[in-house]
């Protein structure tokens, strides 16, 4: 099954580790490393089945590749999953096993941040490989940066399809308060727009909403609230056969990964007249963070790179309107002549280190 799997998605590598002494059970997924070495993020989650871990980490690897290369990035796609409740399971001991996994994968695999594991996993995970970044010695958390990416994808998108420039002109509901989408939330009430958050941590939207003064929406209820915007900035698959009649939006825009739960749906979400802005595309942000850190960057230089992301996305738009096609049909042939351009030799890829 997993090799079929690796066939099907054009995956290079699929590394399982166990650690008895440690409980570690983790999956790497390395994709594509023709314009160099795959960098994704590590999460820990508590899987319902091995095999539902293995899609995800399998689907994840895959859209950093394009990630990567549609960001102009010298990077290819890789993720990694550790299996388990983290509250349960993560220790110290663990991470520092998954770390010496990490460093025997040669440097084809850098790994970082992800859902469920933060600076100070990285940090353990550090003393064990270099090949990962978004240590507390790095460049820290990229989720800031994320949001602020996704924070300029929103506008170019608005200035597109609604004509406006200004946030503040703007309806948004933001599914999801993680790290990520919080921080975007509160870059759009700073900007003047007007928010509704929506979380299945009611204790998060509780803060936000008391914090800042906002509405919000129940979980089941998010998909059919009118607004300008729909940024999903949590799980991925949100966008699929049951939502996409429900979604009373002009837009969606956020930050998750995989938003759409098939590639078929972006073409849905065009016949309904609802514009997508490919997460890969707009949720850069924190992989230019870390490929910064790994290129000896700042976090500025990470900042300037995420707010350009708006300019890539008009160029992608534009691209999608000369074509007749999506934006996320314009984005992933941009990203596959990249990489043929480099596995031709045309362009130069980046060798692990």
């Amino acid at each position: 099954m997993v090799l079929d799997s690796m066939v099907d998605g054009s995956h290079e590598q699929v590394t399982y580790v166990s650690d008895p002494e440690t409980g570690l059970r983790a999956i790497v997924a390395i994709h594509d490393t023709t314009l160099g070495p795959s960098l994704g993020g590590t999460r820990f989650l508590d899987y319902d089945t091995e095999a539902d871990a293995l899609d995800d980490v399998l689907g994840l690897s895959r859209a950093m590749t394009y990630k990567a290369a549609a960001a102009d990035l010298p990077l290819g796609g890789g993720k990694a999953v550790i299996l388990g409740d983290p509250d349960e399971h993560k220790t110290d001991a663990l991470l520092g096993a998954y770390g010496r996994a990490i460093e025997n994968l040669g440097g084809r695999y850098v790994t970082s941040v992800d859902v469920n594991t933060g600076v100070t996993d990285m940090d353990v995970v550090a003393r064990e490989t270099d090949h990962v970044v978004g240590t507390s010695n790095g460049l820290g958390d990229p989720s800031p940066i994320t949001a602020h990416g996704v924070y300029h994808g929103i506008c170019a998108s608005a200035e597109h399809i609604l004509g406006t420039d200004t946030p503040g002109d703007l309806e948004v509901v933001v599914q999801g308060l993680g790290k990520v989408g919080r921080a975007l939330a509160e870059e759009l009430v700073s900007a003047g727009a007007e928010v509704t958050v929506s979380d299945v941590d009611e204790d998060h939207v509780a803060s936000f909403v008391d914090e800042h003064g906002v509405d919000s929406v129940a979980p089941e209820a998010v998909y059919e609230q009118s607004c300008d915007v729909f940024a999903p900035c949590a799980v991925g698959g949100v966008v699929n056969d049951d939502t996409i009649p429900q979604l009373e939006c002009d837009i969606v825009a956020g930050s998750a990964n995989n938003v759409l739960a098939e590639r078929r749906h972006a073409e849905a979400l065009r016949e309904r007249g609802l514009f997508y802005a490919p997460d890969y595309v707009i949720n850069a942000g924190g992989l230019m963070t870390v490929a910064e850190e790994y290129q000896g960057g700042s976090r500025k230089a990470a900042y300037e790179d995420a707010a350009a992301i708006g300019n890539r996305l008009g160029e992608m738009i534009e691209i999608a309107e000369r074509q007749d096609t999506t934006v996320l049909d314009a984005a992933e042939e941009y990203a596959i002549r990249r990489i043929e351009r480099a596995g031709s030799g045309d362009e130069p890829a980046v060798a692990a280190e």
